[in-house]
């Protein structure tokens, strides 16, 4: 009986977001311009239920690339309006649209002039008639089987809010650095501000040798540098290949011998590259598509600059 209940909820909340995408129409992309060109922040308010997936939309916004804060209507209207500026936008979120405390704040934003986007479930309500976008966000049936408790029309303004954030980002080209820069902490931080210059093996210890290095010398190289490969660089310092533990056991298993051979024989002569201001975690994504250790880092020109091994990424916390 409750797996039942529980999938009734999700399903019913599922279609709640599913009738929204047909919904996106012209007034989605005049909120998704009137927020971009916002040069202020976007204020984000709403009473109860919808004033905490206000918080959440906030917090996205902000996080995301787009300047915003959550104001409670009823903090607001006691002192808190202080807090906007005549550069700010206005998310109000409303189901019925008739929130006492929200309808309150629509005096002083008009005194502000400033834009106001309403997302509701009544688009004939008293906050959309006086917003100038008005987003559509009402649902056929809540969740809660007694019709009370906000349950699908919460999920719905949720999702919008997603939708208007992500949206902002593509636009403003909020790029993974940029992402970076407001997630410092934690494992997120650490997999977005290392980049790959900081972690990888470089001058003395990065093992190389020529292309025309015997077999045993190679061996040596990797020995003594510890990461269980080496690179071979051309007479320019360009990459030529890379030879790891796996590359011998091969070579040898084919009946050759490594007496004659020269490094140039013994390894991949393309092996996969990253370059050094790229972002760890895209070393790591690149080492687990092609189920590798380490990856050889290169410049502009295919001039060797360093190694990155996995368990350099795993010591600082990206993997």
């Amino acid at each position: 009986m409750s797996i039942q209940q529980g999938k009734r909820v999700l399903e019913i909340e599922a279609r709640a977001i599913a009738a929204l995408v047909d919904r996106l129409d012209d007034r989605f992309a005049k909120a998704i311009d009137l927020l971009h060109h916002c040069t202020g922040k976007v204020v984000v308010s709403g009473m109860g239920k919808s004033g905490l997936i206000g918080q959440k939309i906030a917090a996205t916004l902000a996080s995301t690339g787009t300047p915003a804060f959550f104001v409670h209507p009823a903090d607001g209207i006691h002192g808190d309006l202080g807090m906007l500026a005549r550069q700010d936008a206005l998310l109000a979120i409303s189901n019925s649209g008739e929130t006492e405390e929200v309808l309150k704040l629509l005096p002083f934003m008009k005194r502000l002039s400033l834009p106001i986007i309403a997302l509701t479930g009544r688009t004939q309500s008293t906050l959309a008639k006086n917003s100038d976008v008005v987003l559509d966000v009402s649902v056929s049936e809540e969740a809660c089987p007694l019709g009370l408790a906000p349950t699908s029309s919460t999920t719905a303004a949720l999702a919008m809010g997603d939708a208007l954030a992500i949206a902002l980002l593509q636009k403003r080209g909020f790029k993974e650095e940029d992402f970076a820069q407001f997630h410092p902490g934690g494992t997120l931080g650490r997999r977005l501000l290392f980049k790959v210059r900081d972690l990888m093996h470089a001058g003395s210890a990065l093992p190389r040798v020529s292309a025309t290095a015997s077999a045993r010398d190679a061996i040596r190289e990797m020995t003594s540098k510890k990461l269980g490969m080496t690179t071979v660089v051309n007479a320019k310092g360009q990459l030529a290949g890379v030879i790891t533990d796996g590359d011998l056991r091969r070579f040898l298993e084919k009946g050759n011998s490594l007496a004659k051979a020269k490094a140039k024989d013994l390894g991949c002569a393309s092996p996969q590259t990253v370059q050094a201001d790229a972002l760890a975690a895209k070393a790591l994504q690149t080492m687990e598509q092609f189920s590798i250790t380490s990856l050889v880092v290169v410049d502009e020109r295919n001039r060797l600059a360093g190694v990155i091994h996995l368990h350099d990424l795993l010591k600082s916390g990206v993997a």
